[in-house]
């Protein structure tokens, strides 16, 4: 039987630059699961995870073309912290199943699924090791305000507030990259990259 690869989970704040380094490892071959945008294809095209979705927040969740009513979800779903655990708690096994299949097809000694909520939905416990990306707040801030013309500072603070502090994250991992101004990332990930492939479990 085919070994598995190991499972690391890279997760970090919105603004941490998580994709970036993400970005990084698969120069370096690692395959990269990004959960985020699987999520998103799995809402608009699993048959099962659509019924579920419109079982629990009506038709309108998507337009008469089929497609995912975003607008609707956005201020029906997304600005109500208990609907916005409802609808976690029908994504979020629908992708890591998704995840686990994705595994079984990959050939590398380690895969990387790309998280923004891993330790707060309790992800880690199905990964091997997790990586978080971790950034000073203020230039979080103002990195999300540059490349993401659509959101105010009040919905930035408010996808902040949903997350872990960073510190906390920063405990909880077993690897931290640490990426700002003063901090070269690329040595930070040629160590971890060494570590990993190192690892077995």
């Amino acid at each position: 039987m085919t070994k598995l690869p190991l499972k690391i989970g890279i997760t970090g704040g919105i603004g941490s630059g998580k994709s970036t380094v993400a970005k990084v490892f698969q120069l370096l071959g690692i395959p990269v699961y990004t959960a985020d945008e699987r999520a998103k294809w799995l809402m608009a095209n699993d048959p099962s995870l659509r019924e579920k979705i419109k079982g629990e927040f009506g038709e309108n969740s998507y337009d008469t073309a089929g497609n995912l009513n975003r607008s609707f979800l956005a201020e029906k779903v997304f600005s109500d912290p208990e609907k916005v655990k409802k609808i976690n708690s029908l994504v979020h096994p629908a992708v890591a199943d998704d995840f686990d299949q994705w595994v079984t097809q990959q050939r590398a000694d380690y895969v990387l699924k790309e998280a923004a909520l891993i330790f707060e939905t309790g992800g880690e416990q199905k990964l091997d090791r997790v990586i978080n990306v971790s950034a000073p707040l203020k230039i979080r801030v103002d990195r999300i305000l540059a490349r993401d013309s659509h959101r105010s500072l009040e919905q930035i603070n408010k996808i902040i507030d949903q997350q872990l502090p960073d510190e906390t994250k920063n405990e909880k991992a077993d690897f931290v990259i640490k990426n700002s101004p003063n901090h070269l990332i690329i040595p930070q990930i040629l160590t971890v990259h060494r570590k990993i492939s190192a690892l077995q479990l």
